[in-house]
């Protein structure tokens, strides 16, 4: 006879405890209870095109439909030859030095590529550094991954890009890599090349690894270009992230890949340890990796969406002149990829809290935000939405943001003339 005590609690890894991602946290649960009652939100939490309208490609979808009979078996743990293929040549044609098929790992997504090569690199207690704000999966999987994340400023006033100099400074014995999310989510920055170099100095004077999220790559707005890190690298180790996700509109094919360049003979042991950690799990999701081949080498379709007229720049268009207009906003106008991160000012940021305001407008305004301090920063007066919504859309939204941020503003000026 069983002796379970069916109130004993199944005690959890106690570093869990440390980990926080608030884009899907407390927040996106209470929208779904609210969305379980009738209530109909917009939520703007998530960089997830497919839930605004977007589709992906259709010469994306027909790769993919004309290879289905060709998906049952497992491929090879680093993905189907013919898409390592593909994506070895768009690096190369970049200037990614030794880019080759041997050398490319296929994911399911970004982000399980950014657990596998924390895995694949870190000792307990080592140590990664990261942007602050940085994108939190980041942060969990060092973490998780029982490494140490150590945060180098990107600050507001610089445009939210970092300062080389700052990023040495945190420079240990313990130190393994410096991350860079470029162009940047939550912020919108976009480095350029000067201040790409000085960092691939000081990853190259202390023999760090870069590991560079560049999901973002073909995102940009204006007159801003895109400077991959790997031809700046040159023989010095680095890991370059892309995916099908956000230029491709993609997300739910779950189709990442990641590019090991420089020296080979500095790289082999951790290219041995990413070939055994994609074999554990035997190989990414294989339909999608058929479409691979068209989105590098097929038509452009994310530029007109990012020109005067296309849908993420009217929005973006949107978002700039709905912060300009309101007494209670300071935005960094984002240069790339798919979100804002304003800044509440003024009298409605005496005693804000980011976390506080997300939730007062989820309950009264119908938005799910996502507060700023979710990113890894030590503020509480920003927040982030993402462009993917309508022009008409997020004008509507920081018309409510406005409202609750007006109210805040007189109550925090009536309770100032009463202390006076």
């Amino acid at each position: 006879m069983s002796s379970f005590n069916p109130r004993h609690k199944i005690a959890t890894r106690t570093r869990l405890s440390e980990v926080r991602y608030e884009i899907r946290g407390e927040l996106a649960r209470r929208a779904r209870e609210l969305e379980g009652q009738g209530r109909s939100l917009i939520k703007l939490n998530i960089g997830n095109p497919g839930a605004f309208g977007f589709r992906a490609p259709d010469h994306l979808q027909r790769a993919i439909a004309d290879h289905i009979a060709n998906t049952d078996p497992y491929t090879h743990q680093q993905g189907l030859p013919e898409a390592r293929e593909a994506i070895a040549a768009f690096h190369k044609a970049r200037g990614t030095p030794n880019a080759s098929p041997e050398r490319v790992f296929v994911g399911n997504g970004v982000s399980e590529l950014i657990d596998i090569s924390l895995r694949a690199l870190l000792n307990p207690g080592e140590e990664v550094l990261l942007p602050s704000p940085d994108y939190p999966l980041w942060s969990a999987a060092t973490i998780l991954n029982d490494g140490r994340p150590v945060y180098y400023r990107c600050d507001e006033a610089n445009g939210f890009l970092p300062d080389p100099d700052q990023i040495e400074s945190l420079v240990s014995s313990r130190t393994r890599a410096i991350v860079l999310i470029n162009p940047n989510n939550p912020t919108g920055a976009n480095y350029p090349r000067a201040l790409l170099e000085r960092i691939v100095a000081i990853a190259q004077k202390h023999r760090l690894l870069l590991l560079v999220d560049e999901i973002y790559d073909g995102i940009l707005y204006d007159d801003n270009t895109f400077q991959p890190v790997a031809p700046l690298a040159g023989d010095l180790p680095c890991m370059t992230f892309s995916g099908l996700s956000k230029v491709h509109r993609a997300c739910g094919w779950r189709v990442g890949w990641a590019v090991l360049s420089g020296d080979p003979m500095a790289c082999g042991d951790f290219h041995h340890a990413m070939d055994l950690l994609g074999a554990l799990r035997l190989c990414a999701n294989v339909p999608g990796q058929f479409a691979i081949e068209q989105a590098l080498h097929g038509t452009d379709t994310i530029t007109p969406l990012c020109q005067p007229g296309g849908r993420l720049y009217e929005t973006r268009r949107a978002l700039i002149e709905s912060c300009a207009a309101s007494p209670h906003l300071s935005l960094v106008a984002p240069a790339g990829a798919l979100y804002g991160f304003p800044a509440v000012v003024g009298d409605a940021a005496r005693g804000f809290d980011d976390h506080a305001f997300a939730l007062e407008m989820l309950e009264t305004q119908d938005v799910l935000l996502v507060p700023g301090s979710s990113f890894n920063v030590p503020y509480r007066n920003h927040f982030r939405v993402t462009l993917l919504p309508e022009a008409s859309v997020l004008r509507e939204v920081f018309s409510r943001i406005d409202r609750v941020l007006e109210r805040r503003a007189v109550t925090a000026t009536g309770q100032r003339s009463a202390v006076a």
